[in-house]
């Protein structure tokens, strides 16, 4: 008789994200109750239709939780002091909890000069060095929405860090930092990978935890993955034929891995929820309700 081959968990984004909404929903019901209804302020500049795409997921998800939303698109001609100058007006505006001004931004416009020109108490992005600073020492501010989605979905499948090895591959400012912070702060011992790792096998075959964060197809492939891991893929590519895929081989790998999120359906619904969940908290802490 043949044993069956193993398949993994599939950790589903679209059904947490769903769970998660509904109690972000609940909540904001109880700020209008107060008098407050929790306001993003998106703002997107030129004609990138991956990010048109992104922005008008975002302020989907705002309607349907029942927050106030405003769009604001601007043509690429947009200059750098203009743009500063709006979101000034923004910071500014007691109705705006959170502001996001969707990346990338145009050449001519520095966009570590947008991110710092967010206050912090608005930066929902979590892109802000101040945010990075909370992150880094432990204090409050706004998670990076993509890997705090990320440990919801490890907390989801009750995945206890402490003392696990955990592997990031990539080391962006957007996912892999503060992704290898945020399992720190767990009690998890972090290996953080990237395009000068000698040996990148070597180290996802010691993860009890791997996170794959570069943009590339299959960087991780079933060889290189200990039977029983949890993968979690935050790549956005397209295959051969156009699909949508991540950075993992995931027919390969959940053959080996005891959890994996898919991509399209795991890790990106989460990214717009926990944009979601930061809005709400930036409102609540504006009324000094605890989050």
């Amino acid at each position: 008789m043949t044993t069956p081959p193993h398949s993994a968990l599939i950790i589903d984004g679209v059904a947490l994200s769903q769970k998660l909404r509904a109690d972000v929903t609940a909540r904001v019901q109880a700020l209008k109750a107060r008098g407050i209804t929790p306001g993003l302020a998106v703002i997107l500049v030129g004609e990138n239709p991956a990010s048109q795409v992104y922005v008008r997921n975002k302020v989907k998800g705002c309607e349907d939780c029942g927050f106030h939303s405003v769009l604001e698109k601007y043509d690429a001609h947009l200059t750098e002091a203009e743009l500063l100058a709006r979101i000034a007006a923004l910071n500014a505006d007691p109705a705006i909890h959170g502001i996001l001004v969707q990346l990338p931004v145009p050449k001519h416009i520095d966009a570590s000069k947008v991110i710092e020109a967010i206050s912090p108490l608005k930066d929902v992005d979590g892109f802000h060095v101040a945010s990075a600073g909370a992150l880094m020492t432990g204090m409050p501010g706004f998670w990076p929405c993509t890997p705090y989605g990320c440990m919801k979905m490890l907390e989801s499948i009750n995945c206890d860090l402490k003392g696990k090895h955990a592997v990031v591959i990539g080391r962006s400012n957007i996912v892999g930092k503060p992704m290898a912070l945020m399992l720190l702060q767990k009690n998890a011992t972090v290996t953080i990978c990237h395009s000068a790792t000698p040996d990148l096998k070597a180290m996802t075959l010691q993860a009890d935890v791997i996170v794959a964060a570069v943009g590339k197809r299959n960087v991780l492939t079933k060889d290189m993955v200990k039977p029983g891991a949890v993968v979690l893929d935050v790549g956005m590519n397209r295959n051969d034929e156009g699909k949508l895929c991540g950075d993992v081989d995931f027919e390969g790998v959940r053959q080996v891995a005891s959890a994996i999120t898919p991509v399209p359906g795991g890790v990106g619904p989460m990214t717009i929820t926990m944009l979601l969940v930061n809005t709400l908290e930036a409102a609540e802490r504006s009324a000094n309700i605890p989050s």
